[in-house]
């Protein structure tokens, strides 16, 4: 699964732009055994419905979202530059000084353009914007290019074309990985290796897309697929550094899958939520909950689908979400799929 992960990660595909992260997972599904049927409908979700070893009684999704956080191009500039605004939750401050990449088109024969994150220079600030938190206002992406000209006619980028991070798969000491887009190619990843073996029953698997931007993929997808239980597999905030005290640091990492009761914008089954912990107490492996109600993720639109779905969440916790480097411990990703897989059958077996 790892191996999925790092190659998923070194994917672009920001919101309203997945095709690439799509085309990848396409590729390895078609090799796989015992898929009924796959296709992608007209907002861009990939469904696959796999054969378990028994029909199912009831209609289980498992989801996860494959757009990542980024940059989009609101303009060319006369010297060359672009001018860029966030797609999805980014802090400006966050992505200034930054390598960035702009992917080939389909069929381009030319890598990503490369290019920096810049802003106003720091000494031509005035004292009031010193003090002042920088916006996403003034953030654009310098190419390199001598002016307008070089940039559209040359490079061929225009409004509208997708600006992603560039970073690479990094190990780190502790058993810790550091790499963009983990939210939520660690879902697309455990979802490929549970594609990939057997499963208990028929199963629909559903990669989302355009989640950064309001849970949109899923609200379609669900209504598609008319599931009666969901299991979202996804990321969560870690702030478990130095100086947070108690229930701020909201989960840790190396201590397991995150198991949510509440976010912003679900409430999750209690009776799912209860038997995470017991089918972790039984696998052996540690499991924690969310010490805040923060956050969300594309169970917010999945449980209020037509008639309601039973739906739970099972979630890598991960320092530096939406930032060119993301921080999981290896351990919490290979025991959350773990977990994953061993709620799939009672998903199925649960009881409306």
């Amino acid at each position: 699964m790892l191996t999925y992960l790092k190659e998923l990660c070194a994917l672009c595909g920001i919101s309203g732009d997945e095709g690439a992260v799509r085309d990848y997972l396409t590729e390895k599904i078609a090799q796989f055994p015992d898929i009924l049927e796959v296709k992608t409908d007209p907002l861009g979700n990939l469904l696959v419905h796999k054969k378990g070893k028994s029909p199912a009684k009831r209609t289980v999704m498992i989801g996860a979202h494959m757009d990542e956080v980024g940059l989009i191009v609101t303009e060319v500039l006369p010297d060359g530059r672009l001018a860029v605004a966030p797609v999805g939750g980014i802090e400006p401050d966050v992505v200034i000084g930054r390598a960035v990449q702009i992917p080939a088109m389909a069929g381009a024969d030319h890598a990503p353009y490369l290019g920096v994150v810049g802003t106003k220079p720091v000494h031509l600030l005035s004292a009031k914007e010193r003090d002042e938190k920088p916006t996403a206002d003034g953030l654009i992406v310098d190419l390199g290019t001598k002016d307008h000209d070089a940039t559209v006619d040359e490079l061929g980028i225009l409004p509208g074309d997708s600006v992603c991070y560039y970073s690479e798969w990094t190990p780190l000491g502790g058993g810790r990985v550091a790499s963009k887009a983990i939210d939520d190619r660690f879902g697309c990843a455990a979802m490929l290796d549970m594609l990939r073996g057997e499963i208990a029953y028929d199963t629909w698997f559903a990669f989302f897309v355009q989640e950064e931007i309001g849970l949109r993929g899923s609200q379609a997808a669900a209504y598609t697929i008319a599931p009666d239980t969901a299991l979202i597999l996804e990321t969560t905030t870690a702030a478990d550094l130095d100086g947070v005290q108690g229930g701020a640091a909201v989960c840790r990492l190396g201590k397991g899958p995150v198991v949510s009761f509440m976010d912003r914008r679900t409430i999750y089954d209690k009776r799912l939520y209860r038997a995470a912990f017991q089918e972790a107490e039984r696998l052996g492996i540690p499991c924690q909950t969310k010490t805040r109600i923060a956050g969300g993720n594309d169970a917010g639109s999945v449980h209020i689908s037509r008639g309601g779905v039973q739906t739970m969440a099972i979630s890598i916790p991960c320092r530096y979400l939406h930032a060119p480097y993301t921080v999981a411990q290896i351990s919490d990703i290979e025991q959350s799929r773990q977990l994953a897989g061993a709620m799939l059958p009672i998903l199925h077996e649960m009881e409306q």
